[in-house]
């Protein structure tokens, strides 16, 4: 039983920390710290340049993961169009104001730190998507004119990310919106619709991508086209995948990285340090960690008494399962290279942030569970 069911008085700060998924936090932090091990093998056996870094960065992720969790959900729930409302606002000022970096404007520079929107607009579209749905009456659901406003908060983001252009991010607020309605109760139908007909609007779709874009999809399909150009990165993180065998090379002996043969190790090929270092062994372990993760979340989902924490701990799981399918089919070539990062390994700021407010989220799902966000709760008569 919740302690907001046992007592009417709010529980006490040590009551709530108490009441922390406390092995959610654990495989968090282990998957960070392998992340931290993996950066600093990327440096040659040192801090400098990265890991020092990930590490001061995990250490103010943490805070902010427990400083969210510990917040009633209540609270989240007030605040959830603000918060889309301002992420979409930083989209559109990447528009105006952005930075540009690896071929694209992502990047936005507010003085005291340098934001990536694209990334902050994952949880802040869960967020309104779990508060819509919270206030909408089952009933109304299954009814087109209802779904008019969640596509739209999908979209927008959406369409504003492609502009940057960002079709791997584009995608995926889209299919973080598509899991979140189907948790919300859509019928599978609606979405073999618009299956069908994005699969009928494909050649025209692909005729619209960037140059860039169309050379990443022929190059999937056959890397050895441009093996010293495009098909480069595939091809030598299918190396390193196949050098590092069942129990890998061993901790700082990965060739591919230690001459430079590998590009982006850091960020979206760290996978392939873990593969050539620690083999298949190494990723199995990393693997089993993401699914403890995903298995608690969902878990939280399922037991979550209100249809806002249902969908919030739904969403973030659909967030975090993403990143790791196609971050990993990415490096071992059954997916074109989209410059997606795998969570809390690959090397990157914004991205951490903002996962771990996520985190915080489904941690307060879990505390909150039984709080009543004016409405019934999803059990009740």
């Amino acid at each position: 039983m919740s302690l907001l069911t046992a007592r009417a008085a709010p529980p006490s700060v040590f009551e709530r920390v108490r009441s922390i998924h406390w092995l959610l936090v654990l495989c968090i932090a282990a998957v960070a710290a392998i992340g931290c091990v993996l950066l600093y093998s990327a440096g040659g056996g040192n801090f400098k340049p990265w890991a020092d870094k990930q590490i001061q960065r995990f250490a103010v992720g943490f805070v902010l993961m427990m400083a969210t969790a510990l917040l009633p959900l209540r609270v989240w729930f007030k605040l959830a169009i603000p918060i889309y409302l301002g992420s979409v606002a930083l989209l559109v000022l990447v528009e105006f104001a952005g930075r540009h970096g690896k071929g694209a404007v992502r990047w936005v520079d507010l003085g005291f730190v340098s934001l990536q929107p694209s990334e902050l607009v994952k949880v802040a579209l869960v967020l309104a998507l779990a508060r819509y749905f919270q206030r909408l009456k089952f009933e109304n659901i299954g009814k087109i004119w209802a779904l008019l406003v969640p596509v739209g908060m999908a979209v927008i983001p959406a369409g504003l990310v492609l502009k940057q252009p960002d079709l791997g991010t584009a995608t995926i607020l889209l299919a973080i919106a598509g899991f979140v309605l189907f948790m919300a109760g859509v019928r599978v139908w609606k979405f073999a619709v618009v299956i069908a007909v994005a699969a009928a609007a494909a050649p025209f779709a692909y005729n619209k991508l960037h140059d860039y874009q169309k050379e990443r999809l022929l190059t999937f399909l056959d890397p050895e086209r441009d093996p010293l150009g495009s098909g480069y990165h595939i091809i030598q993180s299918k190396i390193a995948f196949g050098s590092g065998g069942l129990l890998g090379k061993g901790f700082l002996e990965g060739t591919q990285i230690r001459l430079n043969f590998l590009p982006e190790f850091h960020t979206d090929f760290v996978l392939s340090v873990l593969a050539e270092e620690f083999g298949l062994v190494g990723g199995i372990v990393l693997l089993a960690i993401y699914l403890a993760i995903l298995f608690i979340t969902l878990a939280i989902a399922f037991r979550a008494r209100t249809q806002f924490a249902r969908l919030v701990s739904g969403g973030m799981a659909a967030t975090l399962f993403l990143h790791i399918v196609i971050n990993m089919a990415m490096v071992m070539g059954a997916l074109p290279v989209v410059g997606v990062p795998l969570p809390l390994v690959s090397y990157g700021g914004t991205a951490m942030f903002t996962l771990m407010i996520g985190f915080g989220l489904v941690l307060s799902a879990h505390i909150y569970r039984n709080e009543r966000l004016g409405g019934k709760l999803l059990d009740d008569d």
